[in-house]
């Protein structure tokens, strides 16, 4: 009797150990505290939680490029976000990849879309600035070192404007301040739309976020958005811009079961997500056409079932 007490407590501690390790675990690698990006990892990290399924850690990271890195010596529970165009320049041994190439990158797999990092051409409302054309002789505030930065700086070359407008030198950070004082006309700036800065400058000064024409959007290479009407303070009309994807992947090295759960998990709470934050509305099945490469076979499970349509080029 005593042995089938012993043999009974065992079992009911093996029965508890399994229980407690029955959550998957992983580790979810997006971008610097305190950004956008950050908050969204953070947002996925509680409607993970509030599911059951996954149990999710954000890890800081310091960019695409070091995700992507990372890619080739992480195990499994390793989730990170990256532009597909980044994905697919690691799996070539291309551009930033091209002096530290890795057959690993070749594993790489996408999961699901978060939201876009999304153009603004942000100018004050009595500026008299419609169109890109009207900021020549205008003052604008284009940052350093991010990807709006260099993306604003490539639209003003492209669009004739390169020598006719006036760059601020200012940080990013000054731009609201800068515009509401007179001492800019308008300001670039790209992330997840509502930006937090152009709803802050659309309510304390008045603002008109500039559209492009389908024509441009088509000159620059990059993907059209369309930020809806009423997004903005002020905003009566849709603005068409530009934007560049980007994904949440992981790796062949992940099972099927937690890829397929984390999809699944995902798309189930996006609703709730976007309640939380209206960055996660902008995200919907479509933008699995921006995906370059291919989709995790647990996350293609999901798809299928769910009858969501995914290109071809993805499987």
């Amino acid at each position: 009797m005593r042995l089938s007490i012993i043999a009974a407590a065992v079992a009911a501690l093996a029965l508890s150990a399994h229980g407690a390790d029955a959550q998957t675990r992983v580790t979810y690698k997006s971008a610097k505290s305190g950004s956008s990006y950050y908050q969204m990892g953070v947002q996925l990290a509680e409607a993970m939680k509030a599911a059951g399924d996954v149990s999710v850690t954000i890890e800081e990271s310091q960019g695409s490029v070091q995700n992507v890195m990372e890619a080739g010596v992480r195990g499994g529970d390793y989730v990170f976000t990256a532009p597909p165009a980044l994905a697919s320049a690691a799996r070539a041994g291309t551009g930033p990849f091209e002096a530290r190439p890795n057959p690993k990158f070749a594993e790489i797999r996408a999961l699901f879309p978060i939201p876009s990092l999304t153009m603004h051409f942000v100018a004050r409302s009595d500026a008299g600035i419609g169109s890109l054309a009207d900021l020549e002789g205008k003052t604008l505030l284009l940052g350093k070192g991010s990807f709006g930065a260099s993306e604003g700086e490539k639209y003003v070359e492209l669009f004739g404007l390169d020598g006719k407008v006036n760059i601020a030198d200012a940080e990013l950070s000054n731009a609201v301040a800068a515009l509401k004082n007179g001492q800019i006309d308008a300001f670039v700036t790209a992330g997840s739309f509502p930006a937090p800065n152009v709803i802050e400058a659309a309510a304390g000064t008045g603002v008109t976020v500039i559209s492009m024409s389908d024509d441009q959007v088509a000159e620059t290479g990059r993907t059209r958005l369309v930020i809806p009407a009423g997004t903005y303070a002020g905003q009566e009309e849709d603005v068409v811009t530009t934007s560049l994807p980007v994904v949440a992947f992981t790796t062949t090295a992940m099972d099927d079961e937690t890829a397929y759960a984390l999809t699944k998990t995902f798309w189930e709470q996006k609703e709730k997500l976007g309640e939380t934050a209206r960055w996660w509305n902008g995200v919907d099945p479509a933008m699995l056409d921006s995906i370059e490469g291919p989709i995790h076979a647990g996350a293609l499970k999901y798809y299928d079932e769910a009858g969501i349509a995914v290109p071809d080029t993805a499987r």
